[in-house]
């Protein structure tokens, strides 16, 4: 891809040949600090990760979060958005060394914070620069991964940032088929499986005998369920930016449309369609429970940051089975002390197989 820099507002001249190396201390305020403020769980996460594989993978959860900042940015018109995007993205690919300046996302105005992201996430687009550098640091191999896992992450946000682009609450725009979900939920999520699976397998277990394509294929599908549980989780407030994610035809089978949705009252017809995709979720949050338990046992760190996300995603969709997710005004959502008794849990019955396969059917209760 070539990418003409110097007519962009996101592109200052003149083009550098690289950034300069970040100082150990300057990685670890990156990858520890800032990396907790803009993560919400994923610190958690990243935390009980083995030492070889937290760097790279904290850093390709940055960069990933910097694109999504861009992405989410309503102060940019979609037009900058855009621009700032392929940027970033030709940066983190190596086609181009020009610095990045992302000062129309960073210095919104007070009063307008919640439209231009969170402060953590407006001093990350201010330190890319130091991001990019470590990128460039990591073995050949890491740097490959993290470049393939963002080119696709990226390319799901641009869809998303085109297809939704004119998109409000008095125009919603909808998915038209679920192989549309589908590709989205791979592009933003489901390639975050394999990423994660490529990682493991070269740094933490490379001569393990595992079937390899199933447990890629796994992976892929671990990814999409968490993100469907999120938009199965956010249809609310989704919809009230003129998004929808389920597909205008599954709505229009039950009679139907995305602007219905904003009806709480709808939930009696609605039921039928929104059913059938908690159940596609919960079928894929099984799949990684299963890509879960093919890990080596040995390899407990991993295993338990896997479990999280996929304990926690089961719990949040028996929330969903029962509540009314199109009141906007009751956000579904599972409670910071019941995420603590789940990782608890599995940690104590980690030593017991029997009772640590029963962990994802109790969070399903």
């Amino acid at each position: 891809m070539s990418v003409n820099t110097s007519s962009s507002p996101f592109a200052s001249a003149p083009a550098a040949a690289s950034a300069p190396s970040p100082g150990t201390a300057v990685q670890a305020d990156l990858l520890t600090h800032l990396l907790r403020d803009v993560s919400r769980s994923f610190h958690l996460t990243l935390r009980v990760l083995p030492s070889p594989i937290r760097r790279p993978i904290g850093l390709a959860y940055l960069l990933a979060r910097a694109t999504d900042t861009i992405a989410d940015t309503a102060l940019v018109p979609v037009a900058g958005r855009l621009a700032a995007l392929e940027l970033l993205r030709a940066r983190v690919l190596g086609e181009t060394g020009s610095p990045l300046d992302f000062r129309p996302f960073t210095e919104a105005p007070a009063d307008t914070a919640p439209e231009a992201g969170t402060a953590a996430e407006r001093v990350l687009l201010g330190r890319i620069e130091e991001a990019l550098a470590v990128l460039n640091e990591l073995d050949e191999a890491d740097r490959l991964l993290i470049r393939e896992v963002l080119g696709t992450i990226t390319s799901g946000q641009e869809l998303d940032l085109r297809r939704f682009g004119a998109a409000s609450a008095r125009q919603i725009v909808a998915l038209e088929s679920d192989a549309e979900l589908d590709d989205y939920t791979y592009r933003v999520a489901g390639c975050v499986g394999e990423f994660w699976t490529r990682i493991c397998r070269r740094r933490l277990f490379p001569d393990a005998l595992l079937d390899d394509a199933g447990l890629l294929a796994r992976g892929v599908r671990f990814g999409k369920g968490l993100q469907l549980v999120n938009i199965l989780r956010d249809l609310p407030r989704d919809l009230r930016q003129g998004r929808c994610y389920l597909p205008a035809g599954a709505l229009a089978r039950h009679g139907l449309s995305p602007a219905a949705l904003l009806d709480a009252t709808a939930i009696g017809r609605f039921r039928n369609v929104y059913d059938v995709y908690l159940a596609t979720a919960r079928q894929h949050l099984a799949a990684g429970w299963d890509y879960t338990n093919s890990l080596p046992r040995r390899q407990v760190r991993v295993r338990l940051a896997c479990a999280w996300p996929i304990l926690i995603g089961a719990k949040t969709l028996a929330r969903l089975r029962t509540g009314n997710v199109l009141d906007a005004s009751r956000r579904i959502k599972i409670s910071r002390a019941e995420v603590r008794r789940l990782v608890l849990r599995s940690v104590i019955s980690y030593a017991w197989p029997a009772a640590w396969e029963r962990q994802f059917d109790r969070a399903r209760l």
